[in-house]
């Protein structure tokens, strides 16, 4: 469902695009719109189809939800194209990604283990932090798209209060959320979490911290850089997020 969701704001931000990316296959012409809509259209069938062969009630709500959240943020369309108001983009970043979490712990307690769906204290912070991550994540990329958006009238944070601002908040919160991260990986009852939760989130705020200050804000090509070495990031994290819903398994088996 997320490869249907950029497909979609690709073809609908073709002349935004043609500014802020001009290398990605619309903008540059690359491939026709016809043919990305077809690809787009097709990611949406395979991944509902996928969900409903599942038969898992909570997966298929949460590709719902994406999917109606995602054509709300960027199909132009009366009272749609929430990307253009910072408050509701914020809302198609957080609920799906809120959902995502929640599903997938319903679907391998209830439907996986056929066991009581309890809600724990891993789960929570699980989606707290994935919620903080993806609001950072969508930040972060809004800071080398400021000459489009600002063109074409999407009042994004970094349009609003300058992608300088922008930039440090996000440092902040990352290295906040890896504090939070810490200390929750230190009161694990399994040692092999507590030991990579600690040194994992430690490693990844020296690293942050190291590149954020080797920035150059005036050169897209640097803020890109970045912006990749978070998502590079985010790769580590959803690992660690397996890690836990292992660890519930384990407790849940108990």
């Amino acid at each position: 469902m997320n490869l249907y969701a950029v497909g979609l704001n690709q073809l609908t931000d073709v002349e935004i695009d043609k500014v802020n990316k001009p290398y990605l296959p619309l903008a540059s012409g690359e491939i026709s719109t016809e043919l990305g809509i077809a690809i787009t259209f097709a990611y949406l069938l395979t991944s509902f189809a996928m969900g409903v062969m599942f038969q898992s009630p909570p997966l298929l709500s949460a590709l719902l939800v994406r999917f109606l959240l995602m054509t709300a943020y960027s199909v132009q369309l009366p009272l749609l194209r929430w990307k253009r108001n910072a408050f509701l983009a914020a809302i198609c970043i957080l609920i799906p990604r809120a959902m995502d979490n929640v599903a997938t712990f319903i679907h391998i307690q209830k439907y996986a283990l056929g066991r009581p769906v309890v809600f724990t204290r891993s789960l929570v912070f699980a989606v707290a932090f994935m919620c903080l991550f993806s609001t950072i994540i969508a930040l972060s990329k809004d800071i080398e798209d400021v000459d489009g958006d600002r063109e074409h009238g999407i009042q994004s944070l970094a349009v609003i209060l300058g992608f300088g601002k922008v930039f440090w908040l996000c440092i902040s919160m990352l290295l906040i959320g890896y504090g939070c991260a810490m200390v929750i990986g230190a009161s694990s009852s399994f040692s092999t979490t507590k030991f990579v939760t600690v040194l994992g989130h430690c490693v990844l705020a020296s690293t942050l911290c190291l590149r954020a200050w080797s920035v150059d804000l005036d050169n897209k090509a640097s803020i890109s850089s970045f912006y990749m070495l978070i998502w590079k990031a985010s790769d580590r994290i959803t690992s660690g997020q397996v890690k836990i819903f292992i660890d519930l398994v384990k407790l849940s088996t108990n």
